[in-house]
């Protein structure tokens, strides 16, 4: 049994153990976003929360709290369909703050950014991520280290002195989560419903497909919670795997 804590219902004394002992700090970050008939908005924040609370589970960890806003765009749904977007600039900006925060802690190590949303490579939400991340860790090599630091004579073997720990481009990485274990997605599809269902039963209300037409929507119906269950294991074992090789 790990002893993981959820930073909003903690203390300095568990927050100052898990720094001083480098524990990996998650935040997921997810959208309020139209998931047709059956599935809430939140759908993007909660399977990210928990992905990271059954990780928190098996590892020594702090799970953030979540961003409830994203960059959820309109592909979906139009602004009709209640949709709350937040801008790709917007949403950088906020996650460059939350990461400043950790940094000037002393947490700047071990960061994990969670994203179950737009999982596709490089689209807006995961660009502002990753932009917010490597634009605050060049400014805090550069306060640290000087300017030109990497530049340096004595700075020659950067690259071959490094572990997967010291990696500077590694100290905050952002992982889609899909991709941790090469497991399926949709939206608010067979896979994201039995993940959904799995991680919070009596969430998805497959009773109330009929009251839609949505083309994504169609494979809901096939939804299982033993579905749920393997995509879940399949991540959070890769996620935990990932934690340990880094050590």
């Amino acid at each position: 049994m790990s002893n993981s804590v959820n930073m909003e219902l903690s203390y300095p004394k568990e927050i100052d153990r898990a720094k001083r002992e480098r524990w990996p700090f998650i935040l997921p970050v997810g959208t309020m976003e139209y998931h047709s008939t059956h599935c809430p908005y939140g759908t993007d924040t909660l399977t990210a929360v928990g992905i990271a609370r059954e990780v928190a589970n098996q590892v020594d960890c702090v799970v953030l709290p979540p961003i409830w806003y994203g960059v959820a765009s309109y592909a979906v749904g139009g602004p009709e369909s209640n949709t709350i977007n937040v801008s790709c600039d917007t949403l950088e900006l906020y996650v460059y703050d939350i990461l400043k925060s950790l940094f000037m802690a002393g947490i700047n190590r071990n960061i994990y950014i969670l994203i179950t949303h737009q999982t596709e490579d490089y689209l807006p939400m995961t660009l502002a991520c990753m932009k917010a991340a490597k634009k605050l860790t060049f400014e805090y090599l550069n306060e640290t280290k000087g300017f030109a630091w990497w530049g340096k004579n004595e700075n020659k073997e950067f690259y071959g002195d490094l572990s997967n720990e010291d990696n500077p481009w590694n100290w905050v990485r952002v992982l889609l989560s899909d991709r941790i274990a090469n497991t399926p997605n949709d939206h608010a599809g067979i896979y994201e419903c039995s993940l959904l269902e799995y991680l919070y039963p009596g969430t998805v209300k497959l009773e109330r497909l009929s009251e839609t037409d949505d083309w994504f929507a169609e494979s809901a119906k096939d939804a299982t919670v033993e579905l749920g269950k393997e995509i879940v294991d399949l991540t959070v074992d890769g996620f935990v795997q990932l934690l340990k090789n880094k050590h």
